[in-house]
């Protein structure tokens, strides 16, 4: 795999983590959002005014543009596990900013996880 072919999937999976850590933060203050249609209107304004859920969509849109980029030139086969790097930013970044638990399993995981992608890049 080239360096330009690595360094697209890096930056939409990247992206991808970002979009997600940014919706996480667009609800973090919310608590379990009601599923009711009674609920949905006043979550709904609730949300389109919070600036995190707009920063992960555009983080999800240009990931879009950059995935089909690093797709026209990687095989699907490689490209779609080098998403799971992805996992190991999100696990990292919500331990360091949400204060979300890093327990034995989860580093383990990681480390498994990391094995994986570095196999799948020299292949």
């Amino acid at each position: 795999m080239s360096v330009l072919s690595f360094s697209l999937i890096l930056v939409g999976v990247l992206l991808n983590a970002i979009g997600q850590l940014a919706l996480k933060a667009s609800v973090n203050d919310m608590g379990a959002i009601e599923l009711s249609w009674a609920a949905s209107a006043p979550t709904a304004m609730r949300l389109m005014v919070e600036p995190w859920l707009w920063v992960g969509l555009f983080c999800y849109g240009i990931s879009v543009v950059v995935w089909i980029l690093a797709l026209s030139r990687v095989d699907v086969s490689v490209a779609y596990p080098m998403l799971s790097i992805g996992y190991i930013v999100n696990a990292l970044a919500a331990w360091s900013l949400f204060g979300e638990a890093m327990t034995a399993n989860r580093v383990l995981g990681i480390g498994i996880i990391m094995l994986g992608v570095f196999v799948l890049a020299r292949a």
